[in-house]
């Protein structure tokens, strides 16, 4: 079986975001991988310890992410975690892709790859937080999609999965291919290890162009026309006093009634 997880490069959690003549500014803040899609390549790598054997030929897991130079470090992320193979998709004029945009880039890049079986992705990243990239990626392949799985099996060339939903589980099936979108209840991301560290700092990650790819800059649907950072907010402190707590309940009362908050 020939998996790939989706991976994205993002700001820190912490980061704090304000607009800066009308465009996003992460700051200074850190890059780092995903954080969600670290349960993608768990998934990816769960599935690829419960096939490898059943068949012939060994599973692998390719890890695929768009981005500049700078995304190479989750990619190693992603190999340290135990991965087998990793490409990322750069190129300048990606800089301002939308959803789509980044659908139709992921889905021309695992037609290259050819024979894929499975494509995960983490339920939405940090930056955007739409959730609806794995989506868009199924139907530009035309394949299943399989959103919200918190387990998932594969028997033969069909695939089930319990989807975690506000109602409970749903157990759902497809055949495959099919994309799958996966939520913390897939388990615990595992620690990338030694050897996998070691892995990742040798590793030649190939770049791939959207000449590489064979199609042209999608053009964004959703644009953001202007950003600007809320407005200031002042506030001011007053410390109501007293001899005893009934006499600083009746003066804070007092207070909330003149200034009608209650």
């Amino acid at each position: 079986m020939k998996i790939i997880a989706c991976i994205k490069q993002v700001p820190d959690s912490e980061a704090k975001v304000r607009a800066d003549n009308g465009a996003v500014n992460w700051g200074d803040a850190p890059l780092v991988i995903n954080p969600f899609d670290e349960y993608a390549v768990e998934g990816a790598l769960q599935q690829k310890e419960a096939t490898s054997g059943a068949s012939s030929s060994l599973s692998t897991v390719t890890a695929l992410c768009i981005g500049p130079e700078s995304a190479k470090e989750a990619l190693k992320h992603a190999l340290a975690m135990g991965v087998d193979d990793t490409i990322l998709v750069s190129d300048p004029a990606l800089n301002n892709i939308d959803t789509v945009g980044a659908a139709r880039v992921l889905a021309a890049a695992i037609q290259k790859i050819g024979g894929v079986d499975m494509v995960v992705f983490g339920r939405q990243t940090l930056d955007s937080g739409s959730g609806l990239t794995p989506a868009q990626t199924a139907r530009v392949l035309g394949w299943s999609m399989l959103g919200l799985a918190g387990q998932i099996k594969v028997e033969e060339r069909s695939v089930t999965v319990d989807r975690v939903i506000e109602e409970g589980r749903q157990s759902v099936k497809a055949k495959l291919p099919a994309v799958i979108s996966v939520v913390q209840s897939i388990g615990e991301p595992r620690y990338p290890s030694f050897m996998g560290i070691r892995k990742a700092s040798k590793a030649t990650i190939p770049v791939w162009s959207l000449s590489d790819l064979g199609i042209s800059a999608p053009e964004a649907i959703v644009k953001r026309a202007e950003l600007v950072n809320p407005p200031a907010r002042e506030s001011t402190i007053e410390i109501i006093g007293g001899e005893s707590p009934a006499e600083i309940a009746e003066k804070l009362a007092d207070k909330l009634i003149a200034e009608k908050a209650l």
